[in-house]
Parts: C-alpha cells; structure tokens; sequence
C-alpha cells in the first residue's frame, strides 16, 4: 500500500486526449485508485493543457519544485506518453524527486531514460526516412502531393475534414480545461478577468499557446458547454 507524501501530475493533450483515453478525469480516477488504502497524503496535484512536442512545461516544474520541499513523491497516471517526452525525463532526471507511474510502479528512472532515448531515436529515423521517400520520388519526377491534378477534389475534402478536425481538437481542450476552470471557480474566483489571471498564474496557455483574456475564457466555456 502507498505510504507517504504525495505530489500528482495529469498532463492533457489538445491533440490526442480523446483518442488516447488519457482524460483529465481518468487520470486522477487512476491516481486515486493507487492511493485507495494505506497512509498517505496527497499535497498537490498539478494539470498541464499541453501538446506533448512542447518542452516548456510550468506545471511539471512547479510540480517537482513540490516534491523536493516537502521530500514528496511524483504520480502519474500512466507512463508511456511521458515516458517518450524527453523534455519530462530531463526534468525528472534533473530534480532527483523519486516518482511511480500508476500503470507500471515498477518503472525507475534508468527505465525510463531508456524509455525517452529509444522514442527520440525511433522519431528522428521516421523522420529521416520521409524525408528521403519524398526527394528520391521528387528527383524521379514524381507529382507529389495536391500537384497532381486528378486529386483536386481530394484537396476539397480534405480541407473540410481539417476544419472539422480543427474544431474536434477546440472541443477537446475546452472539454480539458473546463475541470480546470471549475476548481478556480470553487475557490471563489467568479470574474471572467479572474479566471484568466488564474490560469495564467498556473502557466496554463490557450490552444494557441498564448496568454488567457476575459474573452478567451468566455469563449472556452461556450465551447466547453456547446459540446
């Protein structure tokens, strides 16, 4: 059984949440049962809006400043996704804060390090490999791509289904950042100008990845309650 002081990270794709399974809720609903029983305190939980390809995270960090003031230890829910992110192990590495991972608690550190250098390996030789796909059939006088003139209207349907898909990936963080919202309502803040700066405060970006604003807040939430 668990014991000890505990400090939770939930991280929450604009991409790939709804795929994936990986919620906002499931996550805590997974830390939650791993705690179930046993002595243990949970100090903090910490939730990152964030595509996976961006390094900059302030909530892991806050979350891992945490952990090495109060000698706590790091939760996650689930390890695979983080353990690809090499951004997450550097910092993981760096803090020396013990962690477990819900879903494999017998993980350490050199698993994962080994973890997010197989993934970074394994991403640069795709990428390596369509890139030379692509010069080789370009240098063989190949059309590529919408050049081709037959696939015009594929070019029509395709860019209906990225507006449909732009506007999945709007539903899906403002689904990911409503739990959020609510938390910072609960805690007295009503204002559409207070819940921006508290967003902000928490390095929370928009889906764009800028700042929050009265309107962008009021504009999520619409979203959020429409789907």
């Amino acid at each position: 059984m668990p014991t000890g002081q505990f400090v939770s990270y939930h991280r929450v794709s604009t991409e790939r949440q709804g795929r994936s399974g990986l919620g906002l809720d499931a996550q805590k609903k997974a830390v939650s049962d791993y705690l179930n029983g046993g002595s243990w305190e949970l100090l903090g939980e910490f939730v990152e809006i964030e595509s996976g390809r961006k390094k900059d995270r302030p909530q892991l960090k806050a979350a891992l400043d945490m952990c090495r003031r109060q000698k706590a230890t790091l939760v996650i829910a689930k390890l695979d996704r983080l353990a690809r992110n090499v951004a997450f192990v550097s910092a993981l590495l760096e803090s020396k804060v013990r962690f477990v991972a819900v879903d494999m608690p017998e993980a350490d550190v050199s698993f994962l390090q080994m973890a997010a250098v197989f993934a970074e390996w394994e991403a640069r030789k795709i990428s390596e490999r369509t890139k030379a796909a692509l010069a080789a059939a370009k240098a063989r006088g190949t059309a590529l791509g919408w050049s081709i003139a037959s696939r015009r209207d594929e070019q029509q349907v395709a860019a209906k289904r990225g507006a449909a898909s732009n506007h999945d990936r709007a539903s899906r963080f403002a689904a990911n950042a409503l739990p959020v919202i609510e938390n910072i309502q609960r805690a007295g803040i009503s204002t559409l100008s207070g819940i921006a700066e508290a967003l902000n405060a928490r390095g929370i970006n928009t889906a764009r990845g800028g700042k929050w604003h009265p309107a962008t807040v009021k504009n999520l939430m619409r979203t959020a309650h429409a789907g």
